[in-house]
């Protein structure tokens, strides 16, 4: 009886690097194919990738993390009314829903240096996981500055530009919106920040200056909120945001000890 063929997987010279990042690298083969573990990884990082596309915004939970804030928490839509409009037509998801703004401006808050936006995006993982941590902590840093604050929004099924519209009901002289990014297949649960200075319907994204990649496997939320608050004293300073204002705060990313 013939004994059954041993498997060899072969290893990759990149091995090492693996250490450094989540991406698919150095995965090996078996024969002219890549091993079943690595084959089932990345179906498994599909279908994460896929339920956070599908998550929904955690409304109350959200709320109740930032009750320390003491500020008012507005709730509010986009004209996306349901997650499948919202995939096939980004555009609703850029514009509030009638009833939505019409809530904002009865709201009648007093003008305000800053607004804060939450939104699901495409990922809203991504917000109930990060978004409460880096509002907590930028509004303390915010008004030991002296910025004065707007009702915090949250959003459902809505997109960056949507942030436009809000900030200029509120009469904000810069937006602040957190929202969930495009699934990659090692990070379902990465946020987004988008600022925009005087915010109001129509803007386009040079408009806005962007950090992205916020979670504990990429832009720790202390270290954003830091970033966060460099950009927006510079924006206040030079009365823009967007192409014309870099993110050139002196900090440099640690080196790969390769060599």
């Amino acid at each position: 009886m013939n004994e059954p063929k041993r498997i060899v997987i072969e290893t990759d010279d990149w091995q090492a690097l693996k250490a450094y990042t989540a991406a698919r690298i150095a995965l090996g083969r078996t024969g002219v194919s890549i091993p079943l573990r690595e084959s089932l990884q990345f179906k498994l990082a599909h279908a994460h990738a896929k339920d956070a596309v599908y998550s929904q915004l955690d409304v109350s939970g959200l709320q109740a993390a930032l009750r320390s804030t003491d500020l008012p928490i507005y709730v509010v839509r986009s004209q996306a009314l349901n997650r499948d409009v919202y995939l096939q037509r980004p555009d609703f998801g850029r514009l509030l829903a009638e009833e939505s703004a019409q809530r904002l401006h009865e709201s009648n808050a007093p003008a305000a240096d800053i607004s804060i936006i939450i939104a699901d995006g495409l990922s809203a993982t991504a917000v109930n996981t990060y978004a409460a941590s880096v509002v907590n902590k930028l509004v303390e840093t915010a008004r030991k500055a002296g910025y004065s604050l707007a009702p915090i929004t949250l959003v459902e099924q809505g997109r960056v530009a949507i942030s436009d519209a809000i900030g200029h009901i509120l009469r904000a002289r810069l937006v602040l919106i957190l929202i969930g990014e495009r699934p990659g297949l090692s990070s379902p649960d990465s946020m987004g920040a988008y600022l925009t200075f005087a915010p109001e319907p129509g803007l386009t994204d040079e408009r806005r200056n962007c950090l992205s990649n916020i979670r504990d496997q990429g832009l720790p939320p202390d270290v954003a909120v830091s970033k966060l608050m460099w950009l927006i004293d510079s924006a206040f300073r030079l009365q823009l945001t967007g192409v014309f204002l870099k993110d050139n705060d002196g900090s440099e990313p640690d080196r790969l000890p390769i060599g």
